[in-house]
């Protein structure tokens, strides 16, 4: 199987944790050097997943789709080990425990699972009622997140820039979203293709979250993983939505690196050819077309990049003007040719540069 379509979906960016190894002292060299590898172990398991998901056949999916639709959430502890068959510490149904990660991943889970039900009309991860698993406290010191492709994992961060990725809930919906784009999509992990898979997590990522607080576009901070960052980083979260490249700029965490714009997309063969880097210039346009729409962000324009994921003209290999004709295309059937769905999405793209 070819690795480079499924790898370990990350929130936090290779280039983040090597500039930290490059200007750190000794703990945060150790601390990221650690998150490194274990990233570079997941990308192993998380392709045998998929391998494993792919042999089972439609068969396997049309046996657990006869269930009836209801949120199914088990919370394992790693207790700072590696062991993603962990016990069970929470399952669906059982009330808190009072540690932190576990009840956040828990609260985290049943939002997203509420989102995608009541907003999408969608069944779990794979539309089939797949039970959503993550495992806490997974690791020492690891500064991120990841969807392995069966389960979610959780670190609890090395403390010094960033804190427990269970504190923020873009962060959970955006690695579950990962599940979805790889059950509907999939789109190839690298270059513009990968870039779109990444901005299709972000935007799962902060639908679930405004949609809970009932926030409207205009409203909204547009932000991905405010929560995790550490006292004392220079920033404000990950990644904007609406100001990519403005999230943080730190002496050692170094500088957004995202664009904006077509004009600034990064030519690089590192971070699988630029996947969190210039899904930037999707975000922005999202958050366009989600201003100029107006009200909530999942109402019109989420359901629109949700159809486009589904789509099947959604070719893996896609580019950001594929995809962007495909959404402009999709939002004329679902609205109509003249109607302010269909022109909001094309004044989105154009914005950032991307033709129609």
């Amino acid at each position: 199987m070819n690795t480079s379509r499924h790898p370990i979906q990350c929130l936090i960016p290779d280039y983040v944790l090597v500039e930290i190894a490059k200007q750190g002292d000794a703990e945060e060299r150790e601390a990221a050097l650690n998150t490194l590898a274990v990233s570079t172990t997941l990308r192993s398991a998380r392709s045998q997943a998929e391998a494993a998901r792919m042999a089972a056949g439609p068969a396997v999916v049309a046996t657990q789709g006869l269930r009836e639709p209801a949120v199914d959430r088990i919370i394992r502890d790693a207790k700072n080990t590696r062991d993603t068959g962990a016990p069970i510490v929470r399952k669906e149904g059982d009330p808190p425990v009072g540690d932190a990660a576990v009840d956040e991943a828990y609260d985290h889970f049943g939002h997203t699972w509420t989102f995608l039900f009541e907003v999408l009309a969608r069944n779990s991860i794979d539309n089939a009622g797949m039970t959503l698993d993550g495992v806490v406290h997974y690791g020492k010191n690891v500064d991120n997140a990841f969807w392995d492709g069966d389960q979610m994992l959780f670190g609890d961060g090395s403390g010094t820039w960033f804190t427990r990725m269970t504190k923020s809930l873009t962060v959970a919906a955006h690695e579950l979203g990962h599940g979805v784009i790889q059950c509907d999509g999939p789109l190839v992990y690298q270059g513009e293709s990968g870039a779109l898979n990444e901005h299709l997590a972000d935007v799962f990522g902060v639908m679930v979250h405004q949609w809970l607080l009932g926030q409207t576009a205009e409203d909204a901070d547009w932000l991905v993983g405010a929560e995790i960052l550490a006292e004392g980083v220079q920033g404000r979260a990950l990644r904007s939505m609406k100001d990519p490249g403005t999230a943080y700029d730190d002496p050692k965490l170094g500088k957004d690196r995202q664009p904006a714009h077509m004009k600034d997309l990064v030519i690089t063969l590192e971070d699988n050819r630029g996947v969190h880097i210039n899904s930037g210039i999707p975000n922005r346009a999202f958050y366009e077309t989600a201003i100029a729409l107006g009200g909530f962000s999942w109402e019109r324009a989420g359901r629109i990049h949700y159809a486009t994921l589904g789509h099947p003209q959604l070719r893996p290999n896609s580019d950001f003007r594929r995809f962007a004709r495909l959404n402009h295309r999709v939002a004329t059937q679902m609205y109509g040719a003249n109607s302010t769905e269909a022109d909001a999405v094309a004044h989105g793209w154009n914005a950032v540069g991307v033709e129609l």
